[in-house]
């Protein structure tokens, strides 16, 4: 009897016991499971590599045979095994040997010998003029290799890792399983391609005869799981839009007054904006929108046009910002701009309350903090709008905390961390869209320069020099405190020396680990000008403020990603000064080197983030966004805008044909994570 998706692996009759035990700690227990533990890289053992010549470029993979083989120390009990192998090809192409090392591996020198023949794959590197490959993937070629074999003269799969299980015997594994499972049973229940039969694709992607076709069928793959992610963005949405909301925005009252009260006019990209969230909250449904800006964009005041709509409709608006200092900042903007208007504005964060009002004069109108406005405490009689910045900070279940807190409100989410287009599809497709991509007027020229091996006198003097005009700076270091195993100048160690090196100027210092009252004092007193050049960490990348700061010198500015570069940037040029960014780095990684060149290059948030994605990789960029996304196995199909749109339009066809999955579509009622939106606490 042929094995179907659904079988237990440990009733397959060609596992052994120890064998089973190392797939399930691994979370492989059925047949789908391993079935779906594709191939992480293929080797095209047709023809191999030549023996690399020289160091640095890309891994290569090569056959040769070990012709000596020693196990070395170095300090104590410290040691490596070191294997010479040599290119039975005579070094034709390349050198005739290389050597290969493993370091604190002690059972290596059990598993290949002198006289053994191996294959190999790694990176050369030069050690003390040795051509050397550390830590390469090894496997060891057989006699029973000659022949026809799924380990030889084939494109060959490689997997991830599964400790207890040799890559050799997992291959095996793969292969008689898919010799064992019976065709039928792997369709899926939803057919993303029929003219593509599913069993073909698992064939094709485990041993393909040739790599196109090893892509192939991981896109087809890709697009299944892509098209269970837009099942639920268009299930959310359209039971968004099944709801009944409130309608506000009819009266503009404080809206004309607060345009009136501006010294400057609104860009074209902000008025947009505002329309179009002023339509959503004059429809009878929840607004379910995204404000997508870049750092300096203003997206403060397109949030603040929006909850005057609330108020002004007789309700409560609150905002919700991910640490103290972003709702500080927010708070003393909102101050500013609405007070005169008669606007009571509230502030609350774990460390303290404030408000614009005394509270004889009625409860708040608009309440600004962090996630303390999540607890009950926080009196919210009647909240209308939800507005989020930076959302992406938080997680689902702080989000839908606050929504609960009105009654089917209408939500802003904001976000200054520009995401690519096919991002934006992945992780906002639930949500209308709004973009500010024009900088307000008045704002000073930013020039952006990378400097490697620059000499601390020059910046030291170019420091004191903007000071000298009146200006104020950020001096940014990636660590809090000297560490051991980076070897990075920490904002710590930095501080002393700045002090020293700017006598007569006030130096502060910020980061992460100082207590929530002493922050706020720094800053406050680095807002009045009283601290003239700030040492800080990434703890100022958002919610900091600051017109009359000109100057940003990045240390180390490789260890930083080029999301948090931006967002760091974009704490200058809020004023009308020219304003300097100095990325500083020892310029020995040309891939940091590339990463950093693109901020020299331009300063548009969305063409950094398409770099970003091109450089890293959407796996490593989702690392970044906090989105639910994390655990796609087909992350790198992310930046696939065709098939983004392919998945999306099916579950567009689907959710048409059968809107609640009772029906022909039944079977998909299963992936569905988020059955409704937020109810409120008072039903």
């Amino acid at each position: 009897m042929k094995a179907g998706p659904d079988s237990d692996l440990a009733e397959l009759g060609f596992l052994d016991a120890k064998e089973t035990l190392a797939l399930a700690a691994a979370g492989l227990r059925r047949v789908a499971d391993l079935l779906m533990w594709l191939p992480r890289r293929y080797e095209d053992r047709r023809s191999f590599d030549a023996f690399p010549a020289q160091p640095g470029g890309p891994a290569v993979c090569i056959r040769g045979k070990v012709i000596d083989a020693s196990k070395r120390h170095f300090g104590g009990s410290r040691g490596f095994y070191e294997i010479l192998v040599e290119d039975q090809n005579g070094g034709v192409f390349g050198s005739s040997t290389v050597s290969c090392r493993w370091f604190n591996m002690p059972f290596i020198h059990r598993m290949i010998l002198a006289g053994h023949e191996v294959i190999l794959h790694g990176k050369p590197k030069d050690s003390n003029g040795k051509l050397v490959i550390d830590h390469p993937e090894f496997e060891i070629v057989r006699d029973d290799d000659q022949g026809p074999s799924i380990h030889l003269e084939r494109i060959v799969p490689i997997y991830r890792n599964i400790s207890g299980i040799a890559q050799r015997r997992l291959r095996e594994i793969q292969h008689r399983l898919l010799q064992e499972i019976e065709p039928a049973t792997l369709a899926a229940s939803f057919d993303v391609d029929p003219t593509y039969p599913r069993h073909e694709a698992f064939r094709e992607v485990h041993f393909p005869d040739a790599v196109e076709q090893a892509a192939a069928a991981r896109r087809r793959f890709a697009l299944e799981e892509f098209f269970a992610l837009q099942l639920n963005v268009v299930w959310r949405r359209a039971r968004v839009l099944d709801h009944q909301g409130r309608v506000l925005g009819r009266k503009t009252t404080l809206l004309k007054r607060f345009y009136e009260n501006l010294p400057f006019d609104l860009t074209g990209a902000q008025k947009r904006s505002i329309k179009e969230i002023l339509a959503d909250l004059r429809e009878a449904r929840p607004m379910n929108r995204l404000l997508q800006g870049d750092v300096g964009s203003g997206k403060t005041f397109v949030a603040m046009a929006a909850m005057l709509l609330a108020v002004d409709s007789g309700c409560q608006a609150a905002l919700m910002a991910p640490t103290q200092i972003l709702a500080e900042q927010h708070y003393l903007t909102f101050k500013k701009w609405l007070e005169p208007l008669g606007v009571r504005v509230l502030l609350r964060t774990a460390a303290k309350e404030e408000s614009s009002h005394t509270p004889i004069e009625g409860e708040p109108q608009i309440l600004i903090g962090t996630h303390a406005l999540l607890y009950d405490k926080v009196a919210f009689s009647d909240l209308g709008l939800v507005v989020i910045d930076e959302q992406h900070k938080f997680g689902v279940s702080q989000r839908s905390r606050l929504i609960e807190q009105g009654t089917m409100p209408d939500v802003l989410v904001m976000t200054a961390t520009p995401i690519p287009r096919t991002l934006t599809m992945t992780i906002y497709g639930d949500l209308d869209v709004s973009v500010l991509d024009e900088r307000p007027a008045g704002r000073g020229k930013m020039i952006t320069a990378l400097r490697s091996a620059a000499k601390q006198s020059d910046i030291t003097k170019f420091v004191k020099e903007q000071l000298k005009a009146g200006r104020q700076a950020y001096l940014v270091y990636p660590l809090v405190e000297e560490s051991d195993s980076l070897k990075a100048e920490s904002a710590t160690e930095a501080f002393a020396k700045w002090r020293k090196r700017l006598p007569g100027r006030e130096v502060g210092m910020i980061h992460g680990k100082l207590p929530a009252e002493e922050k706020e004092e720094v800053m406050r007193r680095f807002r009045d000008g009283e601290i003239h050049a700030l040492v800080a960490t990434s703890v100022i990348e958002v919610g900091v403020d600051v017109p009359n700061a000109n100057l940003m010198i990045l240390h180390h500015a490789e260890r930083f990603g080029l999301a948090q570069l931006h967002q760091l940037r974009g704490r200058i040029g809020r004023g009308e000064h020219k304003s300097y960014c100095i990325l500083l780095t020892d310029g020995k990684s040309s891939e940091a080197m590339e990463k950093l060149a693109v901020m020299e290059k331009t300063a548009d948030g969305f063409v950094i983030a398409e770099e970003d994605l091109r450089l890293r990789g959407p796996g490593d960029v989702l690392g970044t966004l906090q989105s639910g996304l994390g655990d796609l196995k087909f992350a790198d199909f992310l930046a696939d805008t065709i098939l983004l749109r392919e998945a999306r339009a099916l579950a567009d066809e689907v959710i048409a044909a059968d809107p609640s999955l009772t029906r022909t579509h039944a079977s998909l009622r299963p992936l569905i994570h988020d059955e409704a939106p937020a109810a409120s606490r008072r039903d």
